[in-house]
Parts: structure tokens; C-alpha cells; sequence
């Protein structure tokens, strides 16, 4: 794991994606603390989630949880193209 100070984060952020892309760890302090890390981002397709949704091992209160979701998701924002 490398540590960098913001600035010297700023000036080399590409690199720093460069190492997270190839497995590092960077971690950027500001006035000596640390105030933020990059890492690799987990790698996912989404499989995992839909074999738990598929397996139909619930509780009883699992349709009412993801009902309650779907009602608290506001949907009046910019709709993404399906490019």
C-alpha cells in the first residue's frame, strides 16, 4: 500500500488509477491524516444477486422489505440510454 499526499494525489491521478487498475492500494492523507483510499474496484456481474434472488430461500418478510424499496426509489431523474 503506497501513501500520497493530496497534491501529490492530484498531480498523478492517472498513475494512481494505473495501480489501483493493477491491484494496489493507494491511500491519500491530507495535513497528516488520512482522508481517503483508492483500491481496486470489486469485480462483479451481478450473478451472485441473482442466484440469491432465484434460490427463494426468504423470510417472511421479504417481499414486504422489497416492496418497501421499490416505493422509496424516486425514478423522476434522467433515464439512462440502453447503449
Amino acid at each position: 500500500m503506497r501513501t500520497l499526499t493530496a497534491t501529490e494525489a492530484s498531480r498523478s491521478f492517472a498513475s494512481i488509477l494505473d495501480d489501483a487498475e493493477r491491484g494496489e492500494t493507494v491511500v491519500i492523507t491530507r495535513g497528516g491524516r488520512r482522508i481517503a483510499t483508492i483500491a481496486p474496484a470489486q469485480r462483479s456481474n451481478g450473478g451472485e444477486f441473482l442466484g440469491l434472488m432465484e434460490s427463494r430461500e426468504t423470510d417472511d418478510g421479504f417481499a414486504a422489505d422489497v416492496a418497501a424499496a421499490r416505493e422509496a426509489v424516486v425514478l423522476d431523474g434522467p433515464v439512462w440510454s440502453e447503449d
